[in-house]
């Protein structure tokens, strides 16, 4: 299968965005055989009414002790590196330390990407709630990465959990969860979850009208 052109992805974005949440879009990738696509549910958004969608930039860190030559290592890089609609997807080191926080997060927004889903936690909460950009963590935790964390690469297929995520891979995630939709299923996944969603509101109008959910799941399929 091939990967989306630019343009699919925008517009699959976009349909995201205006009507679909994580849990159409996962039972979806359930259906299609998709079955480990949800990150670990301890990530979450910093507040609940965050939101993400965009292409994924995955980035791998390493667990380091003490002073490094190079502090942060390709920390830097990576988030200069950062395109417009993209999501900054980190696989974070094993040491309890913060992955994210207010001068990347300003560098982030700066670069056109569209917020940051890391595999550990944040710190700033403050500034980075200021600065209106989604970011989606553990949890805030303030202890430094300088001498406990290091970048080593980006643009490369990382794993969080159970789910393989690659570069260019769509990320979407809501108060319910952070999921993967692979790249190359990306336009199916959407067009599905957009007619299970629609349906899922003339299940809602009926019972709503007066039908019992056991005609109503038996007249459209869906629960």
């Amino acid at each position: 299968m091939l990967r989306m052109t630019a343009e699919s992805t925008d517009e699959a974005c976009a349909a995201i965005r205006a009507e679909l949440y994580t849990p159409v879009v996962g039972d979806i990738l359930d259906q299609l055989g998709f079955r480990r696509q949800f990150l670990p549910p301890s990530i979450h958004g910093m507040t609940a009414q965050m939101r993400v969608v965009g292409r994924a930039m995955p980035v791998l860190i390493a667990d380091v002790t003490g002073p490094q030559a190079r502090p942060f290592g390709r920390l830097t890089e990576a988030l200069d590196q950062l395109e417009p609609g993209e999501v900054y997807v980190a696989q974070n080191a094993t040491l309890p330390c913060s992955a994210w926080g207010e001068i990347l997060t300003a560098t982030a927004k700066k670069r056109g990407a569209v917020g940051a889903v890391v595999d550990g936690y944040h710190r700033d909460t403050p500034r980075i709630l200021r600065q209106d950009f989604p970011v989606f963590s553990r949890g805030a935790y303030a202890q430094d990465a300088g001498v406990r964390a290091s970048v080593i690469d980006f643009r490369c297929p990382i794993r969080i959990g159970d789910v393989e995520i690659a570069p260019g891979d769509l990320i979407f995630g809501d108060m319910d969860g952070v999921l993967v939709i692979p790249s190359a299923v990306a336009d199916e996944v959407v067009g599905l979850a957009l007619t299970k969603a629609r349906t899922e509101n003339s299940v809602r109008a009926a019972i709503d009208a007066g039908m019992t959910s056991t005609d109503a799941f038996r007249t459209y399929g869906v629960l």
